[in-house]
């Protein structure tokens, strides 16, 4: 596990993305005086029995405070994109209900294909005060 990435803009590079089995990747950005919990999750798929990733950022703090905030993960890949943006739970809410709910970026295994390179998985991840 990584710790401490400082800045609003940065990478969260999951190395090692294709060994075998359920696997996790997670990181602390800060920023804007506050922490968010960047989180990847490898799984087997409940639904088509293969293997799928889901990424989401959780914020250190309440849920009324996490409100301020969005998020943006975004892939890159040979003349591919794939972006997510939404707002950050609260680190006192289940991360799992984020999943159960689908309310991350969320991608099976061949889609995933298109943005590893040489075994890593490279996600920007940029954090924005949400304005009144």
């Amino acid at each position: 596990m990584r710790l401490g990435m400082q800045g609003e803009d940065i990478i969260f590079l999951a190395t090692n993305i294709t060994l075998s089995g359920a696997l996790d990747w997670a990181m602390i950005q800060s920023c804007f005086g506050h922490h968010f919990l960047l989180t990847l999750q490898k799984n087997r798929s409940f639904f088509v029995g293969h293997q799928h990733f889901f990424a989401t950022v959780q914020f250190i703090g309440s849920k009324e405070d996490a409100q301020k905030f969005s998020y943006k993960l975004e892939l890159n890949g040979q003349s591919r994109r794939l972006t997510w943006q939404a707002t950050p739970i609260s680190i006192r809410e289940v991360c799992s209900s984020a999943i159960m709910k689908a309310d991350g970026l969320s991608l099976d295994n061949r889609t995933a294909q298109h943005f590893i390179d040489n075994d890593d998985l490279a996600i920007k991840v940029t954090i924005s005060v949400v304005s009144d």
